[in-house]
């Protein structure tokens, strides 16, 4: 049973694996900037979720405070982010176009 458990956990930390790639890619393509902020933010809250099941599958409880401390962190830049994207279209006057 608990080579099933390992088996499941190291299956779904490469899946997120590839979330996460994926969502680098978003990062890198765009178009707009808010694609790019939103992925971002992915990419955190999938690292959050490695290092959950990294805790469950280690069993090392200090992994949870760490991936506590990180959400923090992540809400905290993504918030500081959308804060300077929005004074800077505020600046400009405009929105962002897509399609430009």
């Amino acid at each position: 049973m608990e080579n099933a458990y390992e088996l499941v956990f190291t299956i779904a930390l490469c899946v997120l694996g590839v979330y996460m790639f994926a969502c680098l890619v978003r990062a890198i393509i765009g178009p707009t900037t808010a694609d790019r902020v939103i992925s971002i933010n992915m990419v955190g809250t999938i690292v959050i979720m490695m290092i959950l099941l990294l805790a469950l599958l280690k069993n090392e409880g200090y992994l949870v405070d760490i991936a506590l401390i990180y959400a923090l962190l992540s809400f905290l830049a993504v918030v500081l982010l959308v804060r300077i994207f929005i004074s800077l279209n505020r600046k400009r006057g405009r929105k962002e176009d897509p399609h430009a």
